[in-house]
């Protein structure tokens, strides 16, 4: 069943806690069916799992953004500059599976295992100083940000005393109010800064993953395009969760008392909070390159498709109670990380900073309180992922 006529299709949440109640009318009575995006763009927008579970497997539907039918969110919107090389998240096979290939073997068990001990270091340092520090301050500054981008400094070989430029070009590129100018002088400002670092690289290599990738390969820019997806994915998204989180938690004592008393169920309870916000809904979707049927519904070759992820991910034939945040729910199977060949590379990582970053703080600030009212807090409705803005606490 579809609409009619297409929708206007809203990307700013409701509230922090919900998605908008657009998506929600569409999954009950069109849960494929055809919207207009912001950017004046129709394209299909899917709401349930099973659906974008299939489409995401199914290599009829393309992650190319150099498509000129590629769904754009934002009206004037450039996917990519022209001398970018295609980073793996926008390759289609066969050169998908090479380019992951060559990657994944920086994000083991075994290589996340080792690198564990370091989280906790910097986790416990940067906990040291909030304590020392004045009351109240701004989590985010203080922990959310500065944790997942050391890490993530620290694996790629990134000094960290450049986090400020990385992390204010990350920034800007991820907004959604500035001009498209802006967001690809940030693009091409973080590609300088990147060729800059290679080239140091190539002359001292270390035990770092930009030195190692370019130790086994010849190709310098795939190794820039790959730094340049890992440094940005790697600390924004992390670094919101952390203040997500946190603010849910706060909200619910008891079940800050549950992790406390058993740090065996935070796994559950980090996985259920990435389900629960799924803060870069939009990052799965896809282009039809052939006639594809699903759910019912014929997708053209040429169509856009947009996934609604949040809504998705509260899918009542998946997810029993699916608007109730259930921290023991132990459900891995929310596409917030996506599905399928394209799932999240670094996920685990993201999954091992959550927990250590939940565990050490309600264990260390156990009265670690929120400084304002919660519905006072400046959510990121600007930026294509979601979080906070700013988020004083106290204790």
């Amino acid at each position: 069943m579809t609409t009619a006529q297409p929708s206007t299709l809203p990307i700013t949440r409701g509230c922090p806690h919900a998605p908008p109640d657009e998506h929600r009318r569409l999954r009950e009575e069109a849960p494929i069916s055809r919207v207009t995006l912001p950017s004046g763009m129709t394209a299909w927008a899917m709401t349930r799992l099973a659906d974008i579970r299939a489409m995401l497997t199914d290599p009829r539907f393309s992650s190319d953004r150099r498509n000129p039918n590629f769904p754009l969110l934002l009206k004037g919107q450039r996917v990519l500059p022209p001398d970018f090389k295609p980073a793996m998240i926008i390759m289609d096979p066969p050169e998908h599976g090479p380019a992951r290939r060559a990657a994944v073997g920086e994000f083991t068990v075994k290589r996340l295992a080792a690198l564990r001990p370091r989280v906790q270091e910097i986790v416990d340092e940067h906990i040291d100083a909030m304590l020392a520090g004045p009351r109240p301050t701004d989590l985010v500054n203080a922990l959310s940000l500065p944790v997942p981008s050391l890490v993530i400094c620290e694996l790629l070989g990134v000094p960290y005393a450049d986090h400020d430029f990385f992390q204010a070009r990350s920034s800007r590129l991820l907004s959604r109010t500035i001009t498209q100018e802006d967001r690809m002088l940030a693009v091409s400002e973080l590609l300088e800064y990147l060729d800059g670092l290679i080239a140091a690289k190539e002359k001292e290599p270390a035990d770092d993953l930009l030195s190692r990738q370019l130790a086994k390969s010849d190709d310098r820019e795939a190794v820039r395009s790959l730094a340049f997806l890992l440094l940005v994915a790697g600390h924004e998204t992390t670094a919101n969760m952390i203040s997500l989180g946190t603010m849910a938690l706060l909200e619910r004592p008891e079940d800050i008392r549950t992790i406390r008393d058993d740090p065996s169920k935070t796994p559950a309870a980090v996985d259920e909070l990435l389900r629960y916000f799924t803060i870069a809904e939009f990052v799965t979707s896809r282009v039809a390159v052939a006639d594809v049927e699903i759910g019912g519904v014929t997708i053209r070759a040429g169509d856009a498709v947009v996934t609604l992820g949040n809504i998705a991910n509260r899918d009542p034939d998946v997810f029993d109670q699916p608007d109730e945040l259930d921290i023991e729910r132990g459900a891995r199977n929310h596409i917030t990380f996506g599905f399928g060949a394209h799932q999240c590379l670094g996920q685990n990582l993201a999954r091992m900073e959550l927990e250590i970053v939940f565990d050490t703080l309600f264990r260390r600030i156990p009265d670690l309180r929120p400084a304002v009212p919660l519905d006072t807090l400046p959510y990121k409705n600007d930026a294509n992922i979601y979080g906070i803005h700013e988020f004083p606490v106290t204790w």
